[in-house]
């Protein structure tokens, strides 16, 4: 393991840490999370994927939407790895993806950027309104001032935001709880709303690992290649492994690790020690000094700048018919949920197309 992998490994770690804090503001506990990235240590391991999970902002975002309180967005994000594990199982993923096809597909995820960028503009209607305004003002201006560089516009956001609430002695982290280390099972539920949640987080998971899954490998210059059904099966069961205790979903990421001189052990070292903060209850620690509202600028960021343009300029090239289906997908996904996007974006391609 050289240098370059190091610094990989621990520059993807702190682009973690603030959405694992997003993930606890939603209810999400730390401690059983750990068991979600050991999953992917020794998934990666075995199958020497370059391909590392861990905190996807998006899937977390979209997760604490879902459900009315935590029980039922743990089901979401259990029910939903269970499904990515028979997809990838199976091989089923490659089906779905022809069936939907390109511009479905990304007309879909531009969808959940509109989701994110959303979410991130309605914490202006929140008590805290300051802390998420400062957050967006911050990571817009850092985004563009940086070279559109994500790492530091979470960074940089989150610390401005959170040190603006410490001056404020505002009351932060109220609801993060110091955990005990010790695992429960949380028994899944089973509801409409549930089956929704479930279906609509793995239509998202799948766009994320199709786009996630290849960027990063495509980081090493061919060094290693994407093996899309083994990261279905390894993140579905990080999700259904850490949710079933309690813990956050744990899902592809774009990884500067696949960038490293050995794409594999530097994605192995940035999970192990993501794992150790989650075991060693370091994390709600931190969030007692870090609001959960830090994080809006980055998913105004993230869905705003980046995930609508880049999934929209592919999901609109064609024109014609194909733009029609693309643009329901999308409309649809922003107005509902990813599952309702991608069923009505197929309907519509198996109509006109």
């Amino acid at each position: 393991m050289t240098l370059n992998d190091i610094m990989a490994a621990l520059g993807v770690v702190i682009n973690g840490i603030p959405q694992a804090l997003l993930a606890l503001s939603v209810g999400f506990a730390a401690f059983p999370t750990s068991l979600g990235f050991a999953v992917g240590v020794i998934a990666c391991a075995i199958l020497q994927s370059p391909i590392p999970i861990s905190m996807q902002a998006e899937t977390i975002a979209l997760a604490g939407a879902y459900g009315d309180d935590v029980s039922e967005r743990l089901s979401v994000v259990f029910w939903a790895g269970i499904i990515m594990t028979i997809l990838g199982v199976t091989g089923s993923l490659n089906y779905i993806v022809d069936l939907a096809g390109e511009y479905v597909l990304n007309g879909m995820m531009a969808g959940v950027g509109l989701i994110l960028a959303k979410i991130a503009v309605d914490g202006l209607k929140l008590e805290t309104k300051m802390v998420t305004l400062i957050s967006i003002l911050t990571a817009f201006i850092t985004y563009f001032i940086s070279g559109r560089n994500l790492v530091y516009t979470i960074i940089i956001s989150v610390i401005i935001s959170s040190i603006y609430a410490n001056i404020k002695k505002m009351e932060i982290g109220k609801d993060i709880k110091e955990e005990e280390r010790k695992l429960s099972i949380k028994k899944p539920l089973l509801n409409k709303k549930v089956v929704r949640g479930g279906l609509s987080l793995s239509c998202l998971t799948i766009g994320a690992n199709i786009a996630f899954g290849n960027i990063t490998a495509s980081l090493s210059g061919g060094k290693v290649a994407a093996n899309i059904d083994h990261l279905t099966v390894y993140s579905g069961i990080a999700d259904a492994v850490s949710s079933i205790f309690g813990g956050a979903p744990v899902e592809a990421i774009i990884s500067a690790t696949g960038a490293s001189d050995n794409p594999v052990n530097s994605g192995i070292l940035m999970m192990t020690i993501l794992g150790i903060i989650m075991f060693m209850g370091l994390l709600p620690k931190l969030g007692k000094y870090v609001p959960g509202e830090s994080i809006h600028g980055f998913l105004f960021v993230l869905g705003a700048l980046v995930t609508v343009p880049t999934n929209a300029n592919i999901a609109f090239a064609a024109g014609g018919d194909a733009a029609l289906v693309a643009g329901i997908a999308m409309a649809t996904t922003a107005a509902s949920d990813p599952f309702i996007g991608l069923i009505a974006g197929i309907i519509l391609k198996l109509i006109i197309l």
